[in-house]
């Protein structure tokens, strides 16, 4: 490195910006996919002709336009997209991603019948102690993890749940209707964010302490006599979620 480098191109204070454009093209263009790590800073300071801490506010722009992420370890990985998660009287996350030509698969990861707790037999309308179901679910759009969950039902109401959902690839619309529920809706949802668990983190392939968003929600009836609870727990890098209170 020679000279004053981050001048070289023109104004030293664009050098960072012309970096991060011709890093965030090759990430648009496929040449670094989800989960690659970029160059070093050392190769690309010397392939660019700058200084380091140029390459790195460089790689902070990129992080703050979600195309990167930056950790001590790993150095700085592209990541995956984020997918838009519409949250409305209706909420299926098949149709919403299928309408965005994104492939959704699932899979029940275990089940048992547990003793009601108050919280959750109250929402659903039942007596504390009522046996329900308690289904662990994960969530795959275009292969990658975007959520698990576990989902609360009445065992009398729906006594073979697990093996139909099971059936159903997880699919909470198909598992319905496979009971004769052909419609449900949306009652309530409650979202908060956290810290991923260990175990999250490890279905959800993101780093231990990753940022994860939270779902607690109410599905009923059409007459909003309340059927289902999920409290699922999405990877926050890689969901977007767009609120339409009046739309389906």
């Amino acid at each position: 490195m020679t000279g004053t480098p981050d001048n070289q191109g023109g104004d030293g204070g664009t050098a960072w910006r012309r970096i991060a454009d011709a890093l965030a093209a090759s990430i648009e263009q496929g040449e670094y996919e989800p989960g690659d790590t970029l160059p070093a800073s050392v190769a690309l300071a010397e392939r660019y002709g700058v200084h380091r801490h140029t390459v790195r506010q460089a790689f902070r722009h990129l992080a703050e336009r979600g195309l990167v992420t930056v950790s001590r370890g790993r150095g700085t990985q592209v990541t995956a997209p984020r997918f838009p998660y519409k949250l409305g009287r209706r909420v299926s996350m098949r149709t919403n991603f299928g309408a965005a030509g994104i492939a959704v698969s699932g899979a029940v990861l275990a089940s048992e019948v547990v003793v009601g707790e108050a919280e959750h037999c109250m929402l659903l309308g039942l007596p504390v102690g009522t046996s329900l179901w308690a289904i662990e679910t994960l969530s795959r759009a275009g292969g990658t993890p975007v959520g698990t969950g576990i989902h609360y039902l009445s065992v009398a109401r729906f006594p073979r749940f697990d093996e139909i959902l099971t059936e159903a690839g997880s699919s909470i619309t198909a598992a319905f209707k496979a009971c004769g529920i052909a419609d449900y809706v949306r009652r309530s949802t409650r979202l908060a964010a956290r810290l991923a668990s260990e175990r999250e983190a490890a279905l959800l392939r993101i780093e231990p302490g990753a940022a994860v968003l939270t779902s607690d929600a109410l599905d009923a009836l059409p007459d909003l006599t309340p059927i289902h609870i999920v409290n699922s727990v999405f990877a926050g890098e890689r969901m977007e979620m767009v609120v339409e209170p009046f739309g389906d």
